[in-house]
């Protein structure tokens, strides 16, 4: 039995479904604006591809615990 997957990465097979980018896709994008902060992200998805706000805070929310 597969466990089901929880917290910000649940929302991964929606934002690929939705966008039609794999998440490396997202993850390269943001690596250009890694200088800025968590909602400066979110708000450069939402301002240069057009990404609804849950699903660019969950790709950002990612990659920062990641890192962090």
């Amino acid at each position: 039995m597969t466990e089901k997957v929880k917290g910000t990465a649940s929302y991964f097979p929606s934002i690929e479904k939705t966008y039609g980018k794999p998440m490396q896709f997202w993850f390269d994008e943001l690596a250009k604006v890694s200088d800025l902060k968590h909602m400066e992200q979110v708000s450069w998805l939402k301002t240069e591809h057009k990404i609804g706000h849950g699903h660019a805070n969950a790709i950002v929310g990612y990659l920062k615990a990641k890192s962090a």
